[in-house]
């Protein structure tokens, strides 16, 4: 039961990291709660994934598929149906403490990789009001009924948030028969990606409304309508603009949260900006040997780029000797959503750091500058930027002068036309 690197969930970025970790010398387990591996991807049957990753187009289980065959091909241990229940940090490592069908165990690790994902906001988390009638889903748990289960959850509904898997279900139930009333978005521009509002919403005819939103649903025991609001510049609801839309479902696409309840567990520090822990350029936590990737870490697009950031948090994982950290904060300018990893150890290679932001608000012509002590070092141009659409940077850290004392900065500038 001892372990050079214990990978926590067997999601996309879970498995990549642990293929990583195998490939440079760990001996490896999984722990996935579920009874299979392939995380969210097993009920995404649309395609676009790959293309990154393995040059072609494939659906979300034919993605996972792949790398399933990278586990069994290299007999990497995987403890299914299986939960995590404590963490304990020990000289030479750690304890981690699980439960499944053959009871409470106890394995032993020199590093950590936390591949836990992320879950879905839910009705009440954006404080709509009424009662609590069926008939109220997440995006993905309608995406699990009609994919996974075949059982259609609608045959009229509304659409709250324009998030990715919204919109994808969006054009999903429409396909099955079902008819989507509308999706409706509290900002004044899209929360998806703009191919997804494209090929899901314009089309297929489905309406799109910004600047809007659920405040009420009504119905006792099955939903039978919902109030939606135009919302002010403050995002307040106007009452004086309430209709009442008559339905028997409503899909709540109002972003995804990390899972870090784990991670919190044993003391690692999260980042208010993106609710995941605070990472160096090896995707290593505050907390020695605890290493952090996928939508754990931040949310992304793509899931290549969780793929790759799974796979650098494995590989670092299994070279990870315990060495002493020198590391360096990075701040951002309030023009960020956010930017990962947020610290450089300046112990660590960092010759070839990958780094991914948001920017705060849509923004049209911009230069993203990096600066050491106040002085630019590197910039790089950028014909629009838009807080959906995630953006990846490669860098060579090491060639910009940084030591302990260095003030790193990086900046979003809005070029004038």
């Amino acid at each position: 039961m001892k372990y050079d690197v214990i990978v926590i969930g067997g999601g996309p970025a879970g498995l990549a990291a642990a293929v990583s970790a195998h490939d440079n010398g760990a001996k490896v387990l999984i722990v996935e709660r579920e009874e299979r591996l392939g995380g969210m991807l097993k009920q995404c049957i649309h395609d676009g994934f790959g293309l990154t990753t393995f040059g072609e187009k494939l659906a979300g289980p034919e993605y996972v598929e792949r790398f399933m065959d990278m586990v069994r091909e290299r007999s990497i241990e995987c403890s299914l149906q299986t939960f995590v229940t404590r963490i304990d940090k020990r000289e030479d490592g750690f304890d981690v403490v699980t439960v499944s069908a053959k009871g409470i165990e106890h394995r032993e690790a020199k590093s950590l990789v936390l591949a836990t994902g992320c879950r879905e906001r839910t009705a009440k988390q954006v404080f709509i009001h009424g009662t609590r009638p069926a008939g109220v889903f997440t995006a993905g748990t309608a995406q699990h009924y009609v994919n996974r289960l075949g059982v259609m959850p609608t045959q009229k509904c509304v659409i709250l948030g324009s998030g990715d898997i919204g919109l994808i279900m969006a054009r999903r139930l429409t396909l099955e028969g079902a008819e989507v009333l509308g999706v409706y978005e509290i900002n004044p521009t899209p929360s998806g990606l703009t191919r997804n509002i494209h090929q899901c919403l314009i089309d297929y005819d489905i309406p799109l409304h910004l600047s809007h939103t659920v405040t009420r649903v009504f119905g006792r025991d099955r939903l039978e309508a919902v109030e939606v609001c135009r919302v002010d510049e403050n995002m307040k609801p106007m009452p004086e603009t309430a209709e009442r839309i008559d339905c028997d479902a409503l899909i709540v696409s109002v972003g995804l949260i990390p899972e870090n309840e784990l991670a919190e567990s044993i003391g690692v520090i999260l980042d208010k900006h993106t609710k995941g822990p605070y990472a160096d350029g090896q995707l290593m936590t505050n907390v020695p040997g605890v290493f952090t990737c996928g939508n754990a870490l931040h949310v992304n697009d793509l899931v290549d780029f969780v793929s790759a950031s799974g796979a650098e948090a494995g590989r670092n994982a299994a070279l990870f000797a315990g060495n002493s950290r020198k590391t360096v904060d990075m701040s951002i300018g309030k023009e960020f959503q956010y930017m990962v990893p947020q610290q450089l150890d300046l112990n660590s290679d960092n010759s070839k750091i990958t780094f991914w932001f948001r920017s705060a608000r849509v923004q049209k012509k911009s230069v993203l500058r990096l600066k050491v002590n106040g002085e630019e070092v590197w910039k790089k141009n950028y014909l629009s930027l838009r807080p959906p659409e995630m953006q990846e940077i490669k860098l060579d850290m090491t060639s910009f002068g940084i030591d302990e004392s260095s003030a790193v900065t990086w900046e979003i500038e809005e070029v004038q036309a």
